[in-house]
């Protein structure tokens, strides 16, 4: 640990329980309680709005785990994050979580299906999807 308390890289890369979770969500009202409900939990939080951010987050940053709405603005949406993660960081593909309005959506349903990917169905109860978060990445320490 360094001297501001502060894990290094090399620290959370032995230890990815210790990083913290990136949240991919545009609408506003989801994010900000899918953020509270998470930093309750003791989850470290790193927000972004669409999938073009969440890639450049993924490509230089370390995660614990990824929580993606399925379709998300900027043309790269949920299903094409975890094709770049399984592809780049097939560690981190296996402690992605969906959530999505759009369950009825056969692309939706074929993007599950392929995935294997638990998701989260919005809207959802707190308890239900803290117990995939945590089935998924583990409890926050």
């Amino acid at each position: 640990m360094s001297q501001s308390g502060t894990q290094s890289r090399s620290e959370r890369e032995n230890n990815p329980m210790v990083a913290p979770v990136l949240l991919i969500e545009d609408e506003p009202a989801v994010m900000a309680l899918v953020r509270a409900v998470l930093e309750g939990r003791g989850y470290a939080v790193v927000p972004c709005e669409s999938g073009v951010e969440a890639l450049r987050l993924l490509e230089k940053a370390d995660f614990r785990g990824v929580i993606s709405d399925m379709r998300t603005p900027g043309g790269v949406d949920g299903a094409q994050v975890y094709a770049w993660t399984a592809a780049h960081r097939p560690e981190l593909a296996r402690r992605l979580v969906f959530i999505t309005g759009d369950m009825a959506n056969e692309e939706t349903a074929a993007t599950l299906r392929r995935t294997g990917a638990p998701c989260v169905e919005k809207p959802f109860r707190v308890h239900d999807f803290i117990a995939v978060v945590e089935q998924t990445m583990g409890k926050a320490v």
